[in-house]
């Protein structure tokens, strides 16, 4: 029997390419808002990053997450991600 193939998604913080269960998803839903999505089952433009806030201070940073859906994201919008990856990890 064939081994099963594991996804594997890019952080787009860091840019290491790892299984898309270890990493969580931002999601661009059609309505525009951006959100963070811990199931990866939300409809809308996606983008993947580590569980860990220092790749998402590079993503914002280096503006990854703006080239990645063609907007611009105000400062706020990170504030309440960065506050639900540290009550996710707690």
């Amino acid at each position: 029997m064939k081994p099963k193939k594991i996804p594997m998604r890019m952080c787009i913080g860091c840019g290491e390419m790892k299984p898309k269960k270890e990493l969580i998803r931002i999601v661009k839903a059609p309505d525009g808002e951006i959100s963070l999505d811990f199931t990866g089952k939300k409809s809308g433009r996606g983008a993947y990053i580590c569980r860990n806030p220092g790749c998402l201070d590079a993503a914002q940073k280096a503006r990854k997450l703006e080239k990645s859906f063609s907007c611009r994201i105000d400062s706020e919008v990170y504030e309440v991600m960065k506050h639900e990856l540290d009550g996710e990890d707690s």
